[in-house]
């Protein structure tokens, strides 16, 4: 059931299966939305209740406000687990959301377990900007139809090296929107902007220390297209070095190939980790 909450002053619109067992939540990557991690859904929603987060900036969530950045965002993370009075939740990020979710797991310490689809790594413009960048000039084009926009996102994917499904059809009309000229997405570029210079100032030395609960870190080691891995092994020494407890999976997925796309062995690692640590 798709449903919507105030938090800090604005709405977050979230999936909610509504299904019984322990509660995990799911947050997207920088430009995903909700229906991102759809294949981490039905993995899970049969044994868990399953929420999966449009943030603030995306899909049917408020505008990104002037804050905008990881901070922000966890904040009313935090915000959304009090309204919705979820205790003892296991939290579950995807890129951007990896990094939200771990500062709230450093925050929260009835975290249950925490797993990082490739993301609360450490990051430098030079490498992460060169495979980013490319494909945040679409969020303020306007195309003349909903087929225009669907099939340029498919060819951005086709580049990224990941296999066009109905699963990412539905994410790419969902997150844009009908306007006087034409079709638009529904993020607003400078504040997308925003949120990625964020990565920059994130230091995983300073959050992990305080992460008491188990963590499963997937690094997608796969090449992106003609580039290399969003995140380099070293990327994620500093993550490694100040975890307490934390298993990493290295991944022939890329980046994108792992959530864009039905991941059997992510899922058998997922699956072990919580029946090792539940």
């Amino acid at each position: 059931m798709n449903r919507s909450i105030e938090v800090n002053g604005s709405e977050i619109y979230y999936y909610d299966s509504q299904t019984k067992g322990d509660t995990v939540v799911a947050v997207h990557g920088l430009t995903g939305n909700h229906l991102q991690l759809s294949h981490y859904r039905n993995l899970l929603e049969g044994s868990y209740r399953f929420i999966s987060v449009d943030l603030k900036g995306r899909g049917n969530s408020a505008p990104a406000t002037e804050k905008t950045g990881i901070e922000q965002h966890t904040q009313d993370i935090l915000a959304l687990l009090d309204a919705l009075q979820i205790r003892n939740p296991i939290l579950i990020g995807y890129s951007m959301g990896a990094f939200i979710m771990a500062n709230i797991a450093s925050r929260r310490h009835d975290v249950k377990a925490l797993v990082l689809l490739d993301g609360a790594a450490e990051c430098t413009p030079d490498h992460q900007n060169k495979i980013v960048e490319p494909s945040l000039g679409r969020i303020s084009k306007i195309y003349p139809t909903a087929d225009a926009y669907v099939e340029e996102v498919k060819n951005i994917y086709d580049n990224l090296g990941v296999k066009w499904s109905q699963e990412l059809e539905e994410m790419a009309r969902y997150e844009i929107k009908q306007i006087d000229a034409g079709w638009t997405h529904r993020s607003d570029e400078d504040k997308i902007r925003q949120d990625f210079k964020s990565f920059y100032t994130y230091k995983p030395e300073e959050v992990f220390t305080s992460i008491e609960c188990p963590i499963l870190l997937i690094h997608s080691q796969g090449r992106i297209g003609q580039m290399p891995p969003l995140f380099l092994n070293e990327s994620y020494v500093s993550t490694m070095e100040a975890a307490k407890n934390i298993m990493k999976v290295d991944s022939e997925t890329n980046h994108y190939t792992l959530v864009g796309e039905k991941q059997p062995e992510i899922n058998t690692a997922i699956q072990t980790f919580f029946e090792k640590n539940l």
